[in-house]
């Protein structure tokens, strides 16, 4: 049975952890990963759920880290499991990201996470 709020917890969800304020804030990103998160970042490396926590609490600086969101589509996979793609650009670097949000209780939690670089100019396809 597919869940009709359940896309839009993701993506909402997702915007919260997008957002600079909360990046920012270890304990509140904590509430949005699960304990089993990984992400392989478009820079090639590997992140578990302690380390990525880490990097983000250093952003103090950084301004707006997320730069702009855009294409963002939702698919519900599974009663508990939703799928989100969506692009990035920080000034000019450009990323096709890939989420998986799982339902834990009554949280969706961030499960893992894929950013992959990208050149305006190669970008084929709706």
């Amino acid at each position: 049975m597919t869940d009709p709020y359940a896309a839009d917890a993701a993506i909402e969800a997702e915007l919260r952890l997008l957002d600079p304020e909360v990046r920012r804030s270890p304990q509140r990103v904590g509430e949005l990963l699960h304990p089993e998160f990984v992400e392989i970042g478009a820079s090639g490396r590997v992140w578990d759920r302690d380390a990525i926590i880490a990097l983000l609490a250093g952003e103090r600086d950084a301004g707006n880290p997320t730069g702009t969101v855009s294409r963002m589509k939702a698919v519900q996979l599974a009663p508990d499991t939703v799928h989100l793609t969506f692009d990035t650009d920080h000034n000019g670097r450009r990323a096709h990201r890939s989420s998986l949000w799982r339902r834990t209780g009554r949280d969706w939690l961030l499960y893992f996470h894929q950013g992959t670089l990208y050149d305006s100019n190669t970008v084929t396809g709706g």
